[in-house]
Parts: structure tokens; C-alpha cells; sequence
């Protein structure tokens, strides 16, 4: 009798990742600004606003999203 061909594993995504992070069509990596969930009536108006617009991760930091993202 023959053993079954075992299939590969599937890898799973780091679900804290994926909530945070997502990938633009050109294939960079998204993320949000920190600094904007309290303490926000010392911070003024304009610095908030900025806060608010998604930013691109760093290219040092890119690989090691990316492995967390595709799994």
C-alpha cells in the first residue's frame, strides 16, 4: 500500500496585521498614524488632521509586514 500524498500547509496571515496594515494596488504597504486615540484637546487642530491620512510603512520595515500580510 502507498502512503497519501501529503498536501502542503496553508499558511495563515497575522490577524493583528491584517486589521492594521493594507496593501496598495502598487503593491506598498498602508498604515495608519499613531498619536490620535486620547489626550487630544492638548494637540492642536492641524497635527490631528494630519493624523487622519494613512501613511506608506518604511522601506526597512516593509518585508517583515508583508510576511505577516500573504501568510
Amino acid at each position: 500500500m502507498r502512503k497519501p500524498k501529503k498536501k502542503k500547509l496553508k499558511l495563515k496571515s497575522n490577524r493583528a496585521a491584517a486589521k492594521r496594515f493594507k496593501l496598495t494596488a502598487t503593491g506598498k504597504v498602508k498604515r495608519g498614524h499613531s498619536m490620535k486615540r486620547h489626550i487630544l484637546t492638548k494637540k492642536a487642530a492641524g497635527r490631528k488632521r494630519h493624523l487622519r491620512k494613512s501613511a506608506i510603512v518604511s522601506a526597512a520595515d516593509t518585508a517583515n509586514v508583508r510576511r505577516m500580510l500573504l501568510g
